[in-house]
């Protein structure tokens, strides 16, 4: 089953719903953001206590693979290693081309997150 994903084009407004995330039990270790921009996203996740897509998520072999792809293909590659199929990963990363801000969460513990977050 894939993760969860949300998508934010205010970073104000994903820094809110992870810290809801946070205060019905959601693990910080299961919840991670996604933009476009590298600076982007470790400013978010650093504020509000979320992940970035990195090493321990996608091996070190892909890890050094999308050193050497361009954004886009990196960006859809950290989505499928995180558990989206390859069509579900081209949808996504052209939201994140649009500006857009996925926050992804791949346990929910039994949490109703549509609801949660809705």
């Amino acid at each position: 089953m894939a993760p969860f994903i949300k998508t934010y084009h205010d970073d104000d407004k994903i820094q809110e719903a992870i810290e809801i995330l946070k205060s019905n039990k959601v693990d910080t270790k299961d919840i991670y953001v996604v933009t476009h921009d590298d600076d982007r996203t470790k400013r978010i996740a650093d504020n509000s206590g979320a992940n970035t897509i990195g090493m321990s998520e996608q091996g070190v072999a892909d890890a050094v693979k999308t050193t050497f792809k361009k954004k886009g293909d990196e960006l859809r590659n950290k989505l499928e290693n995180i558990g989206f199929d390859e069509n579900q990963a081209k949808q996504y990363e052209a939201e994140l081309d649009k500006g857009a801000v996925l926050l992804i969460v791949t346990e929910s513990y039994g949490v109703n997150l549509d609801t949660l977050l809705a």
